[in-house]
């Protein structure tokens, strides 16, 4: 049975697929600090896994996500000046390694160039393979002030519609029903979905005791993290990415229909 993976499908295979509905997920993320307990790719594996859930829940096909490129210097939890050299030291690293004008020497604002130069050059891509719409799923959060840039200037010029979110975004006003903070960095929001997503990349027995600092994490207590969360609200997050790829179809079905 083929899957949704761009990469490791048939040609035909894709044909199938993209005719059956031309929506296509980029999940893009980078490798960073998440604590002591979660695997460093935890924003890109979430993005991805998301991505796949809700491609073979709703149709659409999932491209390779993007891990490198994102503007590090400002941007990379290690080089948060808070906790740079404590995340340096548990990692046997020098904290200079994660200052500004270690890239080379490159600007901030030429990091900034290049990544959105990177996202251009990938949407052109994935509209030149058929595609009509795309979902771009931002695993790591402050990705997405070059999505709402890239999306906006790219859909002036094209017709395949592109729609940039992180996934809290899409279950932001389920705090209540969730019984948790939407969005964090490595805290209980984004430990639970790990676990429920990829079961063995997390390890809360790593964590210090209750009433000790957890190093380079922001949001509720880690150690409150759990499955049942994780799984509750992934299942949210793939419906309403569902929704959002219908809708967007849609959309862009009834804006070709008015066109001369």
């Amino acid at each position: 049975m083929p899957g949704v993976q761009y990469e490791e499908m048939l040609p035909h295979e894709i044909v199938a697929a993209r005719t059956d509905k031309p929506l296509a997920f980029l999940p893009i993320g980078t490798v960073e600090w998440h604590g002591v307990h979660n695997a460093t790719g935890l924003d890109t594996l979430k993005a991805h896994r998301l991505c796949v859930l809700s491609a073979e829940a709703g149709g659409g096909l999932v491209f390779p996500p993007l891990w490198y490129g994102e503007h590090r210097e400002i941007q990379l939890m290690e080089a948060n000046p808070t906790s740079r050299e404590a995340i340096a030291d548990i990692m046997q690293l020098p904290p200079e390694n994660f200052g500004i004008g270690t890239m080379n020497g490159a600007t901030v604002d030429a990091q900034a160039h290049a990544y959105n130069d990177l996202l251009f050059h990938t949407y052109d891509q994935i509209a030149s393979l058929g595609f009509r719409a795309l979902i771009v799923l931002c695993g790591h959060y402050p990705l997405q002030l070059y999505t709402d840039y890239t999306s906006a200037v790219f859909m002036r010029r094209s017709q395949m519609r592109v729609f940039a979110a992180t996934e809290a975004t899409f279950v932001a006003d389920m705090v209540e029903e969730l019984g948790a903070r939407v969005g964090d960095h490595a805290a209980k929001w984004e430990t639970s979905l790990l676990m429920a997503l990829r079961p063995g990349l997390t390890d809360l027995s790593q964590l210090p005791p209750m009433g000790e600092e957890v190093v380079g994490v922001s949001g509720e207590d880690p150690r409150e993290a759990n499955l049942d969360l994780g799984r509750r609200a992934v299942a949210a997050i793939v419906r309403r990415m569902k929704e959002k790829g219908d809708e967007l179809l849609a959309g862009e079905r009834a804006n070709r229909s008015v066109k001369p």
